[in-house]
């Protein structure tokens, strides 16, 4: 996967004189047994902004994020997280950059024998040496930040889908991360709730100057909130802002963002009538 301009999209070194880049891929090449993921991927995340990572199945979207938070490692190249090049550190040495990072994968991954207050207070417990007042507090601070009331002694299994995702995020939140990395967060939501996590995350980035990185499949959502596209293609990376992708003079970004946004309106559609007529059962946001 090589890397290429979208229209009037910058490359890699124009990204870095006119934005401060946080997060920078630097000639990636990765492989899982014969397939090949990527090839000299180079791409930069902008510090303080919302980025989106967009592909079909199987273009290495989530792998992205799994290369930045050091899980897996490639074969070749460099990834630059906040000034660290985690391609280079031992385990142990990865966790002074994982402490900066936050994590929101697309199921949510909240421990089922726990409550919603326990689950976020979960990694203060584990990293934090602070009192039982002081883990109280952070948490109460998180769930409003969410917009989540009187829901610390729900367990998972009694939320909603949408109030899943947010739970989820106060966890990411929790340690006042400087990246969060986020996993299909609109996977699996009706429209109302895509929206409402939608305008979530651009209160949470206005309001904090948090830079937010998340792997999506989601045209519309894209389009409006991102700062920054990187959309991975099945031979080279094009990345730019929503405006220079879709003026972009590649007929098959055009062509993926048009065709994306279809199936998208379909099911949004589809899922606003499940919920006017109750043919889809009752769902909260």
């Amino acid at each position: 996967m090589n890397h290429a301009r979208a229209g009037v999209g910058k490359t890699v070194a124009e990204q870095r004189e006119t934005t401060g880049e946080h997060v920078v891929f630097d000639d990636v090449s990765m492989s899982f047994g014969g397939r090949r993921v990527f090839r000299n991927l180079s791409c930069a995340f902008p510090q303080g902004k919302i980025s989106v990572v967009l592909g079909g199945s199987g273009s290495g979207k989530t792998t992205i994020l799994r290369l930045i938070g050091g899980l897996v490692r490639p074969d070749f190249g460099r990834v630059i997280v906040d000034g660290d090049d985690v391609t280079q550190m031992r385990e142990r040495d990865l966790y002074r950059v994982r402490d900066k990072l936050g994590m929101v994968f697309q199921s949510g991954a909240l421990l089922d024998s726990m409550t919603v207050f326990d689950n976020i207070a979960f990694p203060l417990r584990e990293r934090r040496c602070l009192l039982r007042e002081q883990i109280a507090e952070r948490v109460g601070v998180r769930l409003r930040s969410v917009g989540l009331h009187d829901v610390d002694g729900l367990l998972p299994s009694e939320l909603s889908g949408g109030m899943v995702k947010r739970v989820a995020l106060a966890r990411a939140l929790i340690q006042n991360p400087v990246i969060v990395l986020i996993d299909e967060p609109f996977s699996g939501l009706d429209p109302v709730t895509v929206k409402l996590i939608e305008a979530l995350f651009v209160k949470i980035n206005r309001e904090t100057n948090m830079t937010m990185i998340m792997s999506s499949h989601h045209i519309p959502t894209t389009m409006r909130m991102a700062h920054h596209v990187v959309m991975l293609m099945s031979d080279h990376v094009i990345h730019g802002s929503p405006a220079e992708l879709a003026h972009s003079r590649d007929a098959r970004v055009r062509r993926f963002l048009t065709e994306e946004a279809e199936v998208g309106d379909v099911f949004e559609r589809l899922d606003q009538y499940e919920v006017e007529t109750g043919l889809g059962g009752h769902r909260k946001p």
